[in-house]
């Protein structure tokens, strides 16, 4: 199975895989624009961090539903030179917060208990991006009790390209036993909706047949 969304699936959430992506923004003809460059490096780092674990996902371990979850929410990474040049966009803050309320509401939603992150937050405000951070995720998770950790990040490379990934790590081990990367193709409420929705629909909360 491809860590990007590759089948009529994707295609209900407005996704596209990322060979499309490369078919509309021609390399030869992008090659010499920051945007581009940094899209080809994240797109890179995106398949060598997290294409392993998506294409062996009917190997995926069963879960403990019994077991906490600690939400260290999502890191917003931007790259694109529209920020360099104009500054931050408030919207894109405020969206960081709608997914991670989204993705909060759903896993209640699904009936997982989330740990109160409280009592470790100092650990996790210590460090950039609690998704890359050496396993301090899963360390601050058993701290708690918790059975999983659960981060995420959204990287904008420019207003029309930007990936998002969700990743839930056992926090005894340290071993990702959930994850996905899916690139989004506009800067909108929606397209993160949709993209987030994606993640959590066809790897999280799969259902069966699908």
């Amino acid at each position: 199975m491809s860590v990007f969304p590759t089948s009529e699936k994707g295609a209900r959430y407005g996704l596209r895989p990322v060979t499309d992506t490369f078919g509309s923004l021609p390399i030869a003809a992008a090659a010499p624009t920051m945007p581009a460059m940094r899209y080809l490096i994240t797109m890179l780092a995106a398949l060598l961090g997290l294409a392993a674990p998506a294409l062996a996902q009917q190997d995926w371990p069963e879960l403990d539903r019994s077991a906490e979850v600690a939400f260290f929410g999502i890191t917003y990474l931007d790259d694109s030179i529209q920020t360099e040049m104009q500054g931050a966009d408030p919207a894109e803050a405020a969206r960081i917060g709608m997914l991670e309320e989204l993705v909060a509401d759903r896993f209640a939603e699904e009936g997982w208990t989330l740990a109160d992150t409280a009592p470790v937050q100092d650990q996790i405000d210590r460090v950039v991006n609690p998704a890359k951070c050496y396993g301090c995720d899963t360390r601050a998770a058993a701290d708690l009790g918790a059975g999983y950790s659960l981060v995420g990040e959204v990287q904008k490379v420019s207003n029309l390209i930007l990936s998002m990934n969700l990743q839930m790590r056992d926090a005894e081990t340290g071993d990702m036993v959930r994850g996905r990367v899916v690139d989004i193709r506009s800067n909108t409420d929606e397209s993160w909706q949709r993209g987030m929705n994606y993640i959590l629909d066809n790897t999280f909360f799969e259902e069966e047949g699908e």
